[in-house]
């Protein structure tokens, strides 16, 4: 019998405690991961409160895993034990439907969330379907690459699948986990970047990160005197702003593209959208191409997340410094199983 050692909630509120569990045998088309990183998310959080309704117990989270492969199913490909590899949000998708086959398995009706109804990486091994689990290159340091698999696939696949020009100008909503590192894809892409942020203390580690310039997010003046300016606003927050004068910031076909999980209902106007043919949309994280696409990019151009480590048995910690808003910006536990 295979025995993983994770951490594991068995109930909604509940903290994190020491779990073993029988993973079964290893699939024909999976992966098994020796984890030696793992990010943390605001998602493991949501899945921890249940919030989504679809949380099994118990549940291990984790889903920005760094690590080596040890086993390979016999009909995995592309991938060699003792490699050094990464797992995002996405454990599995059918590879058959419209939706596999043309690119967009992210969008596949049949994908399963690496932390919905299976075993996340808070532990020292995790498995996946081989098409998910991405070779890292060499130059992207392991123990901060972790959360580039969902955060920054998150804020990198709407620049490369929505075609934005590096002619564009692009805001950036909320410098959180996920807007730090959308300023530095959306600079590097080449764009002119703005940054929207209702927290004067981080106006100059937002230059630093690629903004051009950094406009305070709740002031109605500073909305007002960049009204019609923006070609694509990014919105990364998961709290709701003033939708209409957010929507007054972009120029005539501009883009409002949302990827911060905001609870309330975005509301904008007929009029705003029919007046100046601007839009609204969203999109999850990202396909196979996308995700490999990404981290080839982020090692181009030295991409990386700001993060603060804490050993994974000191994961509850974590979950704490990240509920109570002070990851600057993400948090990265490294595993200490021993």
């Amino acid at each position: 019998m295979t025995l993983f050692t994770a951490w594991a909630a068995h109930a909604a509120g509940q903290p994190l405690q020491r779990y073993c569990f029988d993973p079964g045998p290893l699939g024909p088309q999976e992966v098994e991961i020796a984890v030696q990183h793992c990010g943390v998310c605001h998602s493991d959080l949501s899945m921890l409160d249940d919030e989504w309704g679809q949380t099994q117990w118990p549940l291990v989270p984790g889903h920005e895993a760094v690590g080596r492969v040890v086993a390979l199913g016999e009909q995995a490909l592309g991938l060699e034990i003792g490699q050094r590899v990464g797992l995002g949000w996405t454990a599995s998708s059918c590879m058959h439907c419209r939706w596999c086959l043309g690119g967009d398995q992210q969008l596949c009706p049949r994908a399963q969330p690496t932390i919905v109804g299976r075993a996340g990486a808070f532990a020292d091994r995790v498995r996946a379907h081989w098409a998910w689990v991405l070779p890292l290159p060499d130059a992207l340091d392991p123990a901060s690459a972790g959360p580039l698999l969902c955060g920054g696939i998150t804020v990198f696949a709407p620049l490369r699948d929505l075609r934005i020009a590096p002619t564009a100008r692009v805001g950036v909503v909320g410098i959180g986990g996920l807007g730090h590192l959308a300023l530095q894809f959306a600079a590097a892409w080449g764009c002119e970047v703005t940054a929207f942020s209702s927290s004067s203390s981080k106006h100059v580690e937002a230059l630093r990160l690629g903004a051009h310039r950094v406009v305070d997010s709740t002031d109605p003046a500073a909305l007002a005197a960049i009204a019609g300016t923006l070609d694509l606003i990014l919105y990364t927050a998961n709290a709701a702003l003033d939708w209409e004068a957010l929507m007054a910031t972009l120029a005539p076909r501009g883009r409002l593209h949302v990827v911060g999980a905001v609870p309330q209902p975005v509301a904008v106007s007929a009029f705003t959208l029919i007046g100046g043919a601007k839009s609204v949309s969203g999109s999850p994280t990202g396909s196979r191409g996308d995700l490999e696409a990404m981290l080839d990019f982020a090692a181009r151009h030295r991409i990386e997340a700001l993060v603060e480590r804490f050993p994974m048995s000191g994961v509850n910690d974590a979950l704490a410094h990240l509920r109570a808003g002070k990851a600057r910006y993400r948090v990265v536990l490294d595993a200490d199983f021993d």
